[in-house]
């Protein structure tokens, strides 16, 4: 065994004087507190974001679109410019439904400032893999709201909303979409639909491993750089990770047309 075995964490950084535990729980403390910052931070950034484009905001700045307007005052792409919307979109859903699902002032303090910011734990890669799918995460949000207020078991207080919207935007991320609700009789088709919901399922979950190493916000371009690689050792055309990588942030399998599908 050659000194290159050691672990990347061992070798990554120079050698420091070792922490003590109270000083290792207060770095975490510190790291964690940055965390809460960039998850509130994306927030109130969806909440602006959806108020400037209901408001058409591009149009009395000259701009022909929110695309260019995104690009021309944010030096931003077009697919991140519309990643934007998506996380508006998400958070919108979400907002909606656990305001329709609880009282307002017992999560935090009212109004729209307030709800903008009440902290879900989410990041921004998992609103993204959901704004497809944002009735589904909304509905699963509100039965098991309604269950737990129902049951008088719990307090619908603020960690218990926050529990609740980040397990159901798991689920609704890691389950593919349901199939058609008026399934052929025909057993051939009905057989072909099932072999393509098991390819779409594992589909997904290679989009997921992709977008591990090719994170969101990344374009596809420079997400094929970072890919090419490990769909080469994979033994995945790299067209398809790409897709892959587009089913799991949208959720949508159109983006699976023509390649894997």
């Amino acid at each position: 065994m050659g000194e290159h075995d050691h672990d990347q964490d061992d070798v990554a950084e120079p050698a420091r004087p070792p922490l003590g535990a109270a000083q290792a729980r207060e770095m975490t403390a510190g790291l964690r507190e940055a965390m809460d910052d960039v998850r509130r931070s994306v927030a109130v950034l969806a909440a602006r974001v959806r108020d400037a484009h209901a408001a058409r905001v591009w149009l009395p700045l000259g701009h022909s679109s929110w695309e260019s307007y995104c690009d021309a005052e944010f030096g931003i792409s077009r697919a991140q410019a519309y990643r934007l919307l998506d996380v508006a979109r998400s958070l919108a859903a979400i907002h909606g439904a656990v305001a329709a699902s609880t009282e307002t002032s017992r999560t935090r303090d009212t109004g729209p400032a307030a709800a903008a910011a009440l902290d879900y734990g989410l990041s921004q890669r998992a609103l993204i893999a959901v704004s497809g799918r944002t009735d589904d995460v909304a509905e699963l949000i509100t039965r098991r709201l309604a269950a737990l207020a129902h049951s008088g078991l719990h307090a619908l207080d603020e960690p218990t909303v926050r529990a609740v919207v980040r397990q159901a935007v798991r689920d609704v991320r890691t389950v593919p979409p349901p199939p058609p609700a008026d399934p052929s009789a025909d057993p051939t088709l009905a057989a072909l639909r099932t072999v393509v919901d098991d390819l779409a399922a594992s589909t997904y979950a290679i989009g997921e491993l992709m977008l591990e190493v090719a994170p969101a916000y990344l374009s596809d371009t420079d997400a094929a750089d970072v890919l090419a690689l490990l769909c080469e050792q994979i033994g995945e055309p790299l067209e398809h990770g790409l897709a892959a990588r587009r089913y799991a942030l949208s959720g949508d399998r159109r983006a699976l047309h023509g390649t894997v599908l």
